[in-house]
């Protein structure tokens, strides 16, 4: 490639799937339709208007279920699709765009435009980035529905001919999804975030994206030659001569990295003196089972549910459930896949009786206490993950167990929907492990009590650090102090272990915490069976286990819990393992 005359700019975005490419740049126009006119409708006419607006629907909805059919191999079961496809037939969108048209007696592009605007403005307003993000599912679709009313043309990315990096305002994941992996290198947006569904197809399909650039389209032409960095988040335009040389390298650095993951993935998990530990992976998404797969997971250590119910004005069905857990349990089989039951509100919105604002809450009505207080939710949830278990290996876990009873009131449950699917006759699973989540103080503190009621405990660090040391993790003025390596934290995690050992059951850890090499040692010395966390954080996770030992683990874990703060444990940790860290990264980039 040729120095370009012009200056180099850099921008800054989100990194949303790891990867560096290089090419040019291919705008991609997806503005929408922006003018929409408004004009009365006789009321002879209205229905229709009304019907015009449901073929509209309709003509969307196929496309999208064509786009499923011809998406890549990967994405075959893209839920997320299935999830516009859901949304199409929504009373928040659906309902209330016939209900405008039939009350104000207005076209159908209007009502529609009237109602996607005050469906934006609720979204944005959500204090949990995940809702505001939805935001563009929301767009995505009406979108569709839009240019088919008004008869506009949209630009076809499958039929992209030569090598690029595409270039949007935003992309849907329809688009997204008909990305072809021999021509599309990666792509960048103004709009985005970490939790995007464009962003998970990415990962999945292992391209680099960068997101929420904000002034991307605006400073970038068709043809110039840019860098995309999806491990950073940056992107460089008019690389000079020396940007180019040194972004090369990086790339080939990386694509020797994802080569030596892929050859060590199937390698098992063992401590120089042989002691075997699973590693598995932490998903929110079921596209993320493929990452999961790729880097070498020995199955599903959290599986957060919450997706299918964030967002919404009804709650999911049990069948959208079921089809839902069966498509990754049977992907994962005979890899087990633990499912941890809903952990909705507190600061995870959701919009179908989510009843009234808490000024708390964090410490309010979320979790195992919102499933207790909304049996009816309960019930269809455990009764797909039951049907599911049928498919391959299925653990179950529930969220912030605080109490005794919420635990012999959860398992009740459990077994009245067990008992509900054979009334019915369906096909399920009954005996699965059942676990809880340790991750409030209280439980550690009742954890012999809690240990005779289940199968396995599992430490969600996430919590336990910010309950058990008072600190508000989003609050700028005392996260410095939110700290996993803190004493009493390690002896909370401690504590649970050898609770856990002697009542004969596994203890795991599926925090942020396990996802850091420099901790594993640490964490297998306090007695961890087995830590889940990110895909993309396995493979060094795993090489640092197979270069330790456990006797020597357990040995550094004892000094370590002598210690007062979390700096001197941090710089135990440092002395002993970090220049293995500092080596593995190098090999691995090398």
């Amino acid at each position: 490639m040729k120095k370009s005359a012009k200056r180099e700019i850099i921008l800054k975005g989100i990194n949303a799937s790891a990867g560096i490419c290089i090419g040019k740049a291919y705008l991609v126009d997806r503005s929408g339709v922006e003018v929409i006119p408004r004009y009365s409708i006789p009321e002879k006419n209205i229905k229709n208007e009304v019907k015009r607006f449901k073929s509209a629907v309709q003509t969307a909805k196929s496309a999208l279920r064509s786009i499923i059919e011809n998406s890549p191999r990967e994405l075959q079961k893209a839920s997320i699709l299935e999830t516009h496809i859901v949304l199409l037939n929504d009373k928040l969108l659906y309902g209330r765009t016939i209900e405008t048209i039939e009350k104000e007696l207005v076209n159908a592009e209007w009502a529609l435009k009237s109602v996607v605007t005050h469906i934006r403005a609720a979204f944005q307003e959500m204090p949990e980035a995940y809702m505001r993000e939805r935001v563009a599912d929301i767009t995505h679709v009406s979108d569709l529905v839009m240019r088919n009313l008004v008869g506009a043309e949209q630009q076809d990315i499958a039929q992209i001919e030569k090598r690029v990096i595409l270039v949007a305002h935003d992309l849907s994941v329809a688009d997204t999804s008909q990305i072809d992996l021999e021509h599309v290198k990666g792509f960048i947006t103004d709009l985005g975030g970490k939790t995007s569904h464009t962003g998970i197809i990415a990962q999945t399909l292992e391209i680099p994206a960068v997101v929420g650039l904000d002034v991307a389209t605006r400073t970038i032409q068709n043809e110039d030659v840019i860098i995309v960095d999806g491990t950073n988040g940056t992107v460089v335009v008019h690389p000079t001569e020396k940007t180019l040389v040194e972004y090369a390298e990086r790339q080939a650095n990386y694509e020797r990295y994802k080569a030596v993951v892929t050859r060590e993935s199937r390698l098992e998990t063992e401590t120089t003196d042989h002691r075997h530990f699973d590693v598995l992976a932490n998903i929110e998404f079921p596209e993320e089972v493929v990452s999961a797969i790729n880097y070498g997971a020995a199955g599903i250590g959290l599986y957060r549910t919450e997706f299918q119910y964030l967002g919404r004005s009804v709650f999911p069905s049990e069948n959208e459930l079921f089809d839902n857990y069966r498509d990754v349990v049977e992907v994962m089989a005979p890899k087990p896949v633990i499912f941890r039951t809903l952990d909705i509100n507190g600061d995870k919105a959701i919009h179908a009786g989510s009843g009234h604002d808490e000024q708390n809450p964090a410490l309010g009505l979320r979790a195992i206490r919102y499933c207790l207080k909304r049996p009816e939710v309960f019930r269809t949830q455990l009764r797909a993950i039951l049907r599911a278990a049928a498919f391959g290996e299925v653990r179950l876990l529930f969220p912030l167990i605080s109490a005794f009873f919420e635990i012999q009131l959860a398992k009740r449950f459990l077994n009245e929907a067990a008992a509900s699917l054979e009334k019915d006759g369906l096909p399920f699973k009954r005996d699965i492990p059942v676990g809880i989540m340790i991750e409030v103080p209280s439980a550690v503190v009742i954890a012999d009590h809690l240990a005779k009621e289940v199968d396995f405990f599992s430490i969600g660090t996430n919590d336990l650090i910010q309950y058990g040391l008072a600190i508000d993790r989003g609050n700028k003025q005392v996260a410095h102090m939110y700290q996993p390596l803190d004493p009493a934290v390690i002896r909370m995690i401690k504590h649970t272990a050898d609770v856990a050992k002697a009542h004969r059951i596994p203890v795991h850890m599926c925090g942020e915490m396990a996802a850091r090499p420099l901790h594993a040692p640490l964490l297998l010395g306090l007695g961890l069976d087995e830590l889940s966390m990110n895909p993309q954080a396995i493979p060094l996770v795993k090489r640092m286990i197979r270069s330790i030992s456990l006797a020597e683990s357990k040995k550094m874990a004892k000094r370590v819990l002598d210690l007062r703060t979390a700096r001197e444990v941090f710089e135990v940790l440092r002395d002993s393992f970090g220049d293995l860290v500092a080596n593995h990264r190098r090999d691995l980039a090398s």
